[in-house]
């Protein structure tokens, strides 16, 4: 089975916390959203990386990791 047909695109790949994608959140009410808060941020490609491959462009990372530091990123990616 395909793994990101079971990935939860409302969860960040990070930390595992709500991560509040305006896009996704239009897809599961249908309704209108304003725009996603990530339109307003520049997200280090580092940061990116972070992220499983096997989520990376299939779920969102939240707000709170989007903005920490990247060593803190790279910790929380090691753990469990």
């Amino acid at each position: 089975m395909n793994d990101g047909a079971r990935l939860d695109q409302t969860v960040c790949p990070l930390c595992g916390s709500a991560n509040q994608c305006a896009m996704e959140t239009e897809k599961a009410t249908g309704m209108a959203q304003p725009p996603c808060w990530c339109s307003t941020l520049s997200i280090d490609a580092r940061l990116i990386e972070q992220i499983p491959k096997a989520s990376r462009g299939l779920a969102c990372i939240c707000p709170a990791c989007a903005q920490r530091p990247l060593a803190a990123a790279s910790t929380a990616s090691r753990l469990p």
